[in-house]
C-alpha cells in the first residue's frame, strides 16, 4: 500500500516538439523512473461513477472537495494491479491505493463487492461502500504511454503522457484488442509535474516550454467526453 501524501498537481498541454526539449534536458538532471522499460510503459486505467456520472460533473464544475476511483495496470500486465482513490482537496491531490489480484478485479467488475469489506485496506472498505451506496459502475477505459522523470528534491515527479486513447466496446483491463480512440490533437500530449513541498527553481528552469498552457486537464473527462461522442454517433475530430 502506497503512503498517504498530499501533493501538487501541474498540468500541462504541450506540443511533441517542447516535450522533446524539455526530455532531453531532463536527462542530464533527473532519472528516469525504475519500472520504465526502454523509458515509458503504457498505462491502462478503468474509472468508475455512479449513475449521476458525480465523478464527471464534478471535475466539470470545478468541486474543490472530490475523489474518484479507478483500477490501473501497466503494460496489461497482471502481476500489479492497482486500485486507486484519487482525492482532490482544494490545490492538492492525495491518491491512496491498494493492490488486487486479477480474480478480484473480475469479481468487482462482475459486480461481487462484499469481499472487500473484509480487506483490511481502508481505501478498498470505502471502494466497497461507495459501490453499495452510491451505485458505483465502470465508466470508461483510459489508455496512454507515459514517460516518467524524477528529481530528488522536493520529491517531483515530471511526466510525459502521451497517445491518450479511450477504451470502447468493453472494460476488460486486460483484452489488448479492445478498440481505443484518440482523444487529443495530433502533435499534443500532456506534461505532468508533481511534487510533495517545494518544486525546486532548477526544475522551473528545465520545464519552461515556449508556448504551453497550463491546463485543469483530466484524462478521464477527455475520454469520457469521446465515449459521449461515439454513443451520439457523432465524428470525433
Amino acid at each position: 500500500m502506497l503512503k498517504k501524501v498530499f501533493r501538487h498537481e501541474l498540468k500541462y498541454l504541450i506540443s511533441d516538439g517542447e516535450a522533446l526539449l524539455i526530455k532531453n534536458r531532463l536527462k542530464e538532471a533527473a532519472k528516469t523512473d525504475i519500472h520504465a522499460e526502454n523509458g515509458s510503459y503504457l498505462i491502462r486505467s478503468l474509472y468508475f461513477d455512479d449513475m449521476w456520472e458525480s465523478a464527471y460533473t464534478e471535475k466539470q464544475a470545478g468541486v474543490s472537495q472530490r475523489r474518484k476511483y479507478r483500477i490501473r495496470i501497466y503494460n496489461f500486465r497482471d502481476d500489479f494491479i492497482s486500485l486507486e482513490c484519487k482525492e482532490k482537496s482544494g490545490n492538492y491531490i492525495l491518491k491512496r491505493s491498494a493492490e488486487i489480484s486479477a480474480e478480484e478485479f473480475y469479481r468487482i467488475t462482475g459486480g461481487d463487492y462484499a469481499f472487500l469489506k473484509d480487506r483490511e485496506e481502508e481505501v478498498l472498505k470505502e471502494f466497497y461502500l461507495s459501490c453499495t451506496a452510491e451505485g458505483l459502475r465502470p465508466s470508461v477505459i483510459v489508455d496512454y504511454d507515459r514517460t516518467p522523470f524524477v528529481y530528488g528534491p522536493g520529491t517531483v515527479r515530471i511526466t510525459f503522457d502521451e497517445k491518450i486513447r479511450s477504451g470502447f466496446m468493453g472494460f476488460d483491463i486486460f483484452d489488448s484488442s479492445i478498440p481505443v480512440y484518440s482523444v487529443l490533437d495530433p502533435g499534443k500530449l500532456i506534461m505532468e509535474v508533481k511534487y510533495t513541498e517545494y518544486l525546486p527553481d532548477a526544475v522551473k528552469d528545465l520545464i519552461e516550454p515556449v508556448s504551453s498552457v497550463q491546463v485543469a486537464a483530466s484524462k478521464f473527462v477527455l475520454c469520457s467526453d469521446a465515449m459521449r461522442e461515439i454513443r451520439g454517433l457523432r465524428r470525433i475530430v
